[in-house]
């Protein structure tokens, strides 16, 4: 590593850096998804095998348009997914947090350098230092080293059974198998991504909504099961899909008689997973997704007693989304904070026990940006 392209980055050809950041904004996005396939599915050699080729394009890119700070960051990202590739490593939760936090870092470091602005806040130098030794650790070692590397660069230590996420929800599901778990979360995913397919202004939600929810429930000590939640999370909209889009996909002010006819979609859902062995408590979730602590929700007017935990949690992230999605016009940063600010004014619309840890993610994942 040439410890200047880190911390003093020069680019002689803006032109070629430009159609490097293009590159970037094309791939990163499959590598979220293909992660967050992984976490479903982390031994599905497909995804693995397509998530170092993405990496591999990057670094190609980068050589080619000359953007050395790219090639420092992601080379030893590519020698941690060969390691993944060849099975000398396992994956894990906490691995791919940190190949997420340095693909996001290079975003915004590409952007950085092509407006001319300090990159010093971003913190490169501790990030491939991590990188680096995270792509020479020993097996046993890997979690400790990608925990560290996370640290260093956002001052947030993840939670320590992060990495043991995806086994730990494995083994939790009743009735059903490990590997029929795992084809039920994709046929759940591929579901969520037609969803969002219906309209642009849908694009990346599922991801954002899993990992808002995943990190409420990790703060409050997984008070709920983290498979069913995250099956809850890809199906707690799907009912949308037997509604007129007419109704679903309208962004002006609904009529009564619409609004009546969105509130069947917790039960087309919920419906679906009940019917499918294993998965009561996602439906549970998902048809409680919307009730209110003091009885007001739909479709069942149950108080707060009476909601489980998952749709608590459920309720709090689709409103955050929906909100954000509200006000994209105000630019992101102006509608993330009105998100927030319309989340704890609610104060009779969420369960108020998880407001705190939906507002700690949510300060963390600024402070990271």
């Amino acid at each position: 590593m040439d410890i200047r392209s880190i911390i003093a980055p020069v680019i002689l050809d803006k032109l070629a850096l430009e159609e490097f950041i293009e590159s970037l904004r094309d791939q990163a996005p499959s590598i979220e998804r293909d992660i967050a396939r992984l976490k479903s599915t982390p031994g599905d050699r497909e995804v693995i095998s397509r998530l170092f080729r993405s990496i591999h394009n990057i670094k190609g890119d980068a050589a080619l348009c000359k953007v050395d700070l790219a090639v420092a960051i992601v080379h030893p990202i590519e020698s941690v997914l060969a390691r993944l590739r060849s099975d000398e490593i396992a994956f894990s939760e906490v691995i791919a947090e940190a190949v997420l936090l340095a693909i996001d870092r290079l975003e915004l470091a590409a952007a950085g350098l092509f407006s001319g602005k300090s990159l010093d806040s971003l913190r490169l130098l501790a990030l491939v230092q991590g990188l680096e030794k995270l792509a020479l650790a020993s097996a046993p070692d890997m979690d400790e080293y990608a925990c560290e590397l996370i640290e260093a660069v956002t001052g947030f230590r993840p939670a320590a059974e992060a990495s043991n996420l995806l086994r730990g929800r494995a083994s939790s599901i009743s009735g059903n198998s490990k590997s029929q778990a795992a084809e039920d979360l994709r046929f759940f995913r591929t579901l969520a991504d037609q969803l969002e397919a219906r309209s642009l202004l849908f694009k990346g939600r599922t991801l954002r909504l899993l990992r808002l929810s995943m990190e409420a429930n990790q703060m409050m000590g997984k008070v709920v099961d983290p498979m069913q939640l995250e099956a809850a999370i890809y199906m707690h909209d799907i009912g949308m899909m037997f509604l007129p889009e007419s109704v679903w996909l309208k962004l002006e002010r609904m009529t009564t008689d619409e609004k009546l006819i969105l509130r069947a979609h917790p039960g087309y859902a919920a419906g679906i997973l009940s019917r499918m062995d294993g998965w009561n408590r996602a439906a549970e979730m998902v048809e409680q997704h919307h009730e209110m602590p003091d009885g007001e929700g739909y479709p069942l007017g149950i108080k707060a007693k009476e909601i489980c935990e998952g749709a608590k949690i459920l309720a709090i992230v689709d409103a955050f989304e929906a909100v954000m999605l509200k006000h994209v016009n105000r630019g992101r940063n102006r509608s993330l904070l009105r998100a927030i600010a319309e989340i704890n004014a609610c104060d009779n619309q969420f369960a108020p026990e998880w407001i705190e840890p939906f507002n700690q993610v949510i300060r963390r994942s600024l402070e990271a940006r």
